[in-house]
C-alpha cells in the first residue's frame, strides 16, 4: 500500500461490489429472487437439509454448476432436442422472445424475459423452463417447515445458497432470524464477495458458513472468477475471529487449483485459525459436469476447455496435503 491508499485493483473491487450490491433488481426489501429450492440435500451442512438458491451472484467462476443463478433476470432454459417447433410458445410470448424462421423455433437472448412462463406452459414437451421466481419470507418457511420431522431426526435445517445469497442479503437476513425463532439450525453457501456490514448483519443468525476459497493468487483468481480475493479473504477472517463457525470449501479443478503449491498457500492462510472451535474443517469439491448442459440450454458457450476432473488417486493426494499439517479434511463426492 502506497501513501495510505489501496491499490487500484482493490478499489476497483469496493466499487464493483458498491454497484452491485446497490441494485433494485438484486434486492427486494419483500420478497426473495430465487430459482429452485432443493430437498433432502446431505451435503451443504448437518444432517438432513432444504437448500434455497438465491438469484444473482458478483462473480463469474468458469465452472460454476448454476449459471442460470448468475443474474438477477428471469432466463429462458430450453432443450432443444425435445423442441417440437410446433411455435406454441411463440404464440404466447409477449414480447417476442419466442419466433418462427423457417419452421424452427428461434429464440432471441437479446429480449429481456418478464417471467408471465406463458411459453412454459404452453410447450408440451417441457423443452421450456423459466427460472427465476419470487418468495416471501412466510411462503419459504412454509415450504422450509414442511421437512422439520427431518430436521429433528438428523440435525439438519436449512441452508441458503445460489448464485450469492449475500446479495439479497436483508431478506435472508429476516428469513434465517424466522428459521431461527423456530428452532431450524442455519447455513449459508458464501463466495464471500460482499459488504462487510452485509456478512455481519447474517452472521447473527447463521449457525454455520460454509465459505469458498478458489484461488489464493489475487490475479489468478479474477481470471477465473472475475473478482479479485481480498474483500474475500478479509470477510473470512472477519468471521473466524469473531467466533462465527466457518467451514472452508474448496472447488477442486485440474490443472487450476490442484498444484502443491497452491495447496500449501491455502493452508498458510488458514493456519493462525486452525486451532479455533469455530473453525470446522474443509471440505474438497471435486469438479463435476452438471453444468455442462445448463450452459447450453441457456445458449451460452461452457467457459472450460477440456476436462479438468481429478481422479480418486489425485484426490487423495491432495488431502493428504492438508492432513499434514493436521488439518481436518473430506472430499465431498455428490
Amino acid at each position: 500500500m502506497l501513501g495510505g491508499f489501496p491499490p487500484l485493483h482493490i478499489k476497483a473491487s469496493k466499487w464493483r461490489l458498491d454497484s452491485m450490491y446497490n441494485t433494485d433488481t438484486a434486492v427486494n426489501e419483500k420478497k426473495a429472487f430465487i430459482f429452485n429450492i432443493q430437498k433432502y440435500n446431505v451435503y451443504d451442512g448437518p444432517g438432513i437439509r432444504t437448500l434455497v438458491f438465491f438469484k444473482g451472484c458478483p462473480l463469474r467462476c468458469k465452472w460454476c454448476s448454476n449459471p442460470e443463478g448468475m443474474e438477477p433476470k428471469y432466463k429462458v432454459m430450453f432443450k432443444e432436442n425435445s423442441c417440437l417447433n410446433c411455435g406454441a410458445c411463440a404464440a404466447v410470448c409477449p414480447v417476442g422472445i419466442h419466433s418462427m424462421l423457417g419452421g424452427t423455433h428461434i429464440i432471441n437472448r437479446d429480449i429481456d424475459c418478464i417471467g408471465c412462463r406463458k411459453c412454459e406452459k404452453a410447450c408440451t414437451e417441457k423443452a421450456i423452463a423459466i427460472t427465476g421466481e419470487y418468495k416471501t419470507v412466510p411462503e419459504l418457511l412454509e415450504i422450509i417447515e414442511e421437512d422439520r420431522m427431518f430436521y429433528e431426526t438428523s440435525g439438519g435445517g436449512v441452508t441458503l445458497g445460489g448464485g450469492e445469497v449475500l446479495m439479497q442479503a436483508d431478506f435472508a437476513t429476516e428469513l434465517l432470524k424466522a428459521c431461527k425463532e423456530r428452532g431450524i439450525n442455519t447455513a449459508i453457501e458464501t463466495c464471500g464477495y460482499a459488504k462487510k456490514e452485509s456478512v455481519l448483519k447474517i452472521a447473527e443468525y447463521t449457525d454455520l458458513f460454509l465459505f469458498d476459497l478458489k484461488h489464493m493468487d489475487s490475479n489468478r483468481h479474477y481470471e477465473l472468477t472475475g473478482v479479485h480475493n481480498e474483500i474475500i479473504h478479509e470477510n473470512l477472517k472477519e468471521l473466524l475471529s469473531r467466533g462465527n463457525n466457518v467451514k472452508i470449501r474448496m472447488p477442486m479443478l485440474k490443472g487450476i487449483n490442484d498444484s502443491q503449491s497452491e495447496i500449501e498457500s491455502i493452508v498458510r492462510f488458514l493456519m493462525p485459525f486452525k486451532d479455533y472451535k469455530n473453525f470446522k474443517g474443509i471440505d474438497l469439491l471435486p469438479y463435476h459436469k452438471l453444468g455442462v448442459n445448463k450452459y447450453n440450454q441457456l445458449g451460452k458457450d461452457y467457459p472450460i476447455e477440456g476436462d479438468p476432473s481429478l481422479s480418486s488417486e489425485e484426490l487423495d493426494q491432495i488431502e493428504s496435503w492438508i492432513k499434514k499439517y493436521d488439518f481436518p479434511v473430506k472430499v465431498i463426492k455428490h
